[in-house]
């Protein structure tokens, strides 16, 4: 089988090409170079891609280098500024595995003649005979990334190979060690790839969009609680910069109004929510839709609490209600959803109105 993988320089997709090498596939490296700005972390800095390169030299296989700046600013860095500045929080890891990865990389492997496109992630792609594709949590919970991967559907599942999605990360870079690879003992890329660690989110947004000060009001009692210098990096659920309350309990942002330039906050009983609604025709499904009242569980963040919820639409839209108040959750972040009977099986996305 001809497999193409995407190599972003680090130990999994590195193990991930090892792997699919070892069992005998034809298999060749493909580097993305997605920033055209400097980078110094995720998989756009220069080093990443000669670490690719060597590992692809050391297990013997092909490596190309494919740019797809021009795509990647369009469909993840300009969303990416567009939502901040709309007061919403946008998941550029997932929009990049929609538009990029699971899109266009997977067009190329496509007319290049591959059967699969194979990554490094630490999420699983099984086909139960008769039964369509699932894509399932990884086999290292500490480690799953199923979440950014719950967009793809069954055209995409078809033709993706996950290598170490049933190794733990221990046993991945034990693997590496064990054939000498150099990515063995690389640290895991924690940050948005197109924001550099020295510059922060606040200087890269600054440069590209205009900060406005906002009121901070009590959403129990509507008292003024002081300002904000920059509205636009307000999170919903965000505790980091808030004061306590009197009775010095913790704030939390329960929502962010761009047009009368407000943050509410509140105390966690006070801004929990009990239902989320979804934004129109942002509803994705691994299979078959779900049908109406159906059980499932939620995540809203990559690594985030599972919540049992129940999945509906009604006059507003579809959407989800909790089964038990969760902390507010942030318009334009995706929701996962799994299976409850199945707590490990991927059944869909959307992305919070």
């Amino acid at each position: 089988m001809r497999v193409l993988v995407a190599m972003s320089g680090g130990v999994d997709s590195s193990v991930a090409a090892a792997r699919l090498v070892e069992a005998g596939h034809e298999v060749v490296g493909a580097t993305l170079k997605l920033w055209g700005g400097s980078s110094d972390s995720g998989c756009c800095s220069v080093g990443d891609v000669d670490d690719a390169r060597r590992v692809a030299q050391q297990i013997g296989i092909p490596h190309y280098v494919f740019d797809m700046t021009e795509a990647f600013d369009e469909s993840v860095v300009r969303p990416y500024v567009a939502a901040h500045a709309a007061a919403r929080t946008p998941n550029p890891c997932v929009e990049c595995n929609r538009h990029i990865k699971f899109d266009r990389l997977l067009e190329r492997a496509d007319r290049l003649g591959f059967d699969m496109l194979a990554t490094g992630h630490h999420a699983r792609v099984v086909h139960p005979p008769g039964q369509p594709h699932q894509l399932r949590r990884g086999a290292d919970p500490d480690k799953d990334q199923s979440y950014v991967l719950s967009m793809l559907g069954q055209d995409q599942l078809a033709r993706v190979s996950l290598p170490i999605g049933d190794l733990r990360k221990s046993a991945v870079r034990a693997l590496a060690t064990e054939l000498g690879l150099r990515t063995a003992a690389k640290p895991d890329s924690q940050d948005v790839c197109f924001i550099r660690s020295d510059e922060g989110r606040q200087r890269f947004l600054g440069s590209r969009l205009a900060f406005h000060t906002a009121t901070v009001v009590d959403s129990a009692s509507g008292a003024e609680m002081g300002t904000v210098d920059a509205l636009e990096l307000v999170t919903v659920g965000q505790r980091r910069g808030f004061a306590h309350a009197e009775d010095g309990t913790r704030r939390y942002v329960s929502a962010v109004d761009p047009d009368t330039r407000t943050v509410f906050v509140g105390r966690a009983e006070d801004v929990a929510t009990s239902a989320v609604r979804f934004v129109p025709g942002s509803v994705t499904w691994t299979a078959s839709a779900l049908g109406l009242d159906a059980p499932v569980i939620a995540q809203t963040s990559a690594h985030g609490r599972p919540s049992a919820c129940t999945f509906g639409v009604d006059s507003d839209g579809p959407g989800v209600r909790f089964e038990a108040p969760i902390r507010p959750v942030a318009p334009g972040q995706t929701i996962a959803l799994y299976d409850r009977a199945d707590p490990d099986r991927v059944i869909g996305a959307a992305i919070a109105a």
